[in-house]
Protein backbone atom coordinates (compact mmCIF):
# COMPACT_ATOMS: atom_id res chain seq x y z
CA UNK A 1 0.00 0.00 0.00
CA UNK A 2 1.25 3.61 -1.00
CA UNK A 3 1.90 5.94 2.23
CA UNK A 4 -0.16 8.55 2.21
CA UNK A 5 1.73 12.15 1.14
CA UNK A 6 0.20 15.37 2.40
CA UNK A 7 -0.09 17.70 -0.29
CA UNK A 8 -0.52 21.63 0.50
CA UNK A 9 -2.94 23.79 -1.16
CA UNK A 10 -1.86 27.49 -2.16
CA UNK A 11 -4.31 30.18 -2.72
CA UNK A 12 -4.38 30.21 -6.36
CA UNK A 13 -3.81 27.02 -6.85
CA UNK A 14 -7.36 26.25 -5.22
CA UNK A 15 -8.87 28.37 -7.09
CA UNK A 16 -7.43 27.26 -10.74
CA UNK A 17 -8.76 23.59 -9.13
CA UNK A 18 -12.34 25.11 -8.89
CA UNK A 19 -13.11 27.23 -11.47
CA UNK A 20 -11.52 24.30 -13.80
CA UNK A 21 -14.20 22.04 -11.62
CA UNK A 22 -11.71 19.38 -10.76
CA UNK A 23 -12.74 16.92 -8.53
CA UNK A 24 -9.62 17.57 -6.10
CA UNK A 25 -9.55 14.21 -4.33
CA UNK A 26 -9.88 12.15 -7.49
CA UNK A 27 -7.68 13.98 -9.30
CA UNK A 28 -4.65 13.70 -6.76
CA UNK A 29 -5.21 10.21 -5.68
CA UNK A 30 -5.01 8.97 -9.24
CA UNK A 31 -1.64 10.55 -9.27
CA UNK A 32 0.26 10.09 -5.90
CA UNK A 33 -2.47 7.55 -4.10
CA UNK A 34 -3.40 8.44 -1.19
CA UNK A 35 -3.66 11.89 0.22
CA UNK A 36 -3.97 14.56 2.85
CA UNK A 37 -4.77 17.98 2.03
CA UNK A 38 -2.77 20.60 3.37
CA UNK A 39 -3.16 24.03 4.40
CA UNK A 40 -1.60 27.24 6.24
CA UNK A 41 -3.96 29.55 8.06
CA UNK A 42 -2.54 32.64 5.77
CA UNK A 43 -4.08 30.87 2.59
CA UNK A 44 -7.14 30.07 4.33
CA UNK A 45 -7.52 33.78 5.08
CA UNK A 46 -6.54 34.98 1.69
CA UNK A 47 -9.12 32.52 0.35
CA UNK A 48 -11.71 33.48 2.64
CA UNK A 49 -10.97 37.29 1.94
CA UNK A 50 -11.17 36.32 -1.59
CA UNK A 51 -14.29 34.70 -1.89
CA UNK A 52 -16.15 37.70 0.23
CA UNK A 53 -14.53 40.28 -1.98
CA UNK A 54 -15.61 39.12 -5.05
CA UNK A 55 -18.23 36.78 -3.85
CA UNK A 56 -17.26 33.79 -5.10
CA UNK A 57 -18.28 30.17 -4.28
CA UNK A 58 -14.42 29.16 -3.06
CA UNK A 59 -15.94 26.11 -2.16
CA UNK A 60 -14.30 26.46 1.15
CA UNK A 61 -16.19 24.16 3.44
CA UNK A 62 -14.74 21.29 1.44
CA UNK A 63 -11.28 22.74 2.88
CA UNK A 64 -12.25 22.71 5.89
CA UNK A 65 -14.05 19.37 6.09
CA UNK A 66 -10.65 17.55 4.06
CA UNK A 67 -7.89 20.01 4.60
CA UNK A 68 -6.00 19.38 7.95
CA UNK A 69 -4.40 23.00 9.26
CA UNK A 70 -0.65 23.26 9.33
CA UNK A 71 1.57 26.05 10.71
CA UNK A 72 4.59 27.25 8.84
CA UNK A 73 7.59 29.31 9.44
CA UNK A 74 8.02 32.69 7.45
CA UNK A 75 6.76 36.14 6.70
CA UNK A 76 4.79 35.79 3.63
CA UNK A 77 2.82 32.69 2.67
CA UNK A 78 5.28 31.67 -0.03
CA UNK A 79 8.12 31.52 2.04
CA UNK A 80 5.26 29.21 4.52
CA UNK A 81 4.68 27.31 1.69
CA UNK A 82 7.94 26.38 0.69
CA UNK A 83 9.78 25.76 4.11
CA UNK A 84 6.65 23.55 4.52
CA UNK A 85 7.13 21.79 1.23
CA UNK A 86 11.09 21.22 1.79
CA UNK A 87 10.53 20.05 5.60
CA UNK A 88 7.62 17.55 4.65
CA UNK A 89 8.37 16.19 1.42
CA UNK A 90 4.91 17.64 0.76
CA UNK A 91 4.05 19.21 -3.21
CA UNK A 92 2.34 22.29 -3.17
CA UNK A 93 -0.80 22.70 -5.45
CA UNK A 94 -0.43 26.32 -7.23
CA UNK A 95 -0.14 28.34 -10.05
CA UNK A 96 1.81 30.92 -8.82
CA UNK A 97 4.85 31.48 -11.54
CA UNK A 98 7.39 32.49 -8.68
CA UNK A 99 6.09 30.38 -6.18
CA UNK A 100 7.08 27.58 -8.32
CA UNK A 101 10.26 29.12 -9.63
CA UNK A 102 11.26 28.61 -5.80
CA UNK A 103 10.39 24.60 -5.25
CA UNK A 104 12.00 24.00 -8.32
CA UNK A 105 15.34 25.52 -7.57
CA UNK A 106 14.37 23.66 -3.94
CA UNK A 107 14.00 20.61 -5.76
CA UNK A 108 10.54 20.85 -4.23
CA UNK A 109 7.35 18.78 -6.05
CA UNK A 110 4.71 21.24 -8.20
CA UNK A 111 1.23 20.50 -8.59
CA UNK A 112 -0.38 22.13 -10.95
CA UNK A 113 -3.62 23.10 -12.77
CA UNK A 114 -2.68 21.79 -16.60
CA UNK A 115 -4.71 22.73 -19.43
CA UNK A 116 -8.60 23.24 -18.66
CA UNK A 117 -9.37 20.19 -16.72
CA UNK A 118 -6.29 18.23 -14.76
CA UNK A 119 -3.66 18.11 -12.92
CA UNK A 120 -0.22 17.63 -13.30
CA UNK A 121 2.34 16.29 -10.73
CA UNK A 122 5.72 17.91 -11.48
CA UNK A 123 8.42 16.06 -9.11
Amino acid sequence: MKPVIGVLIDTCGWVAVVEARINIDLALEQQLGPIEIKITRSVMNELERLAEQESRNLLLSILDERAELVSGEGEHTDDELLNLAIKHHWPVLTVDKDLKNRLYNANASVIEVHGSKALRYIE
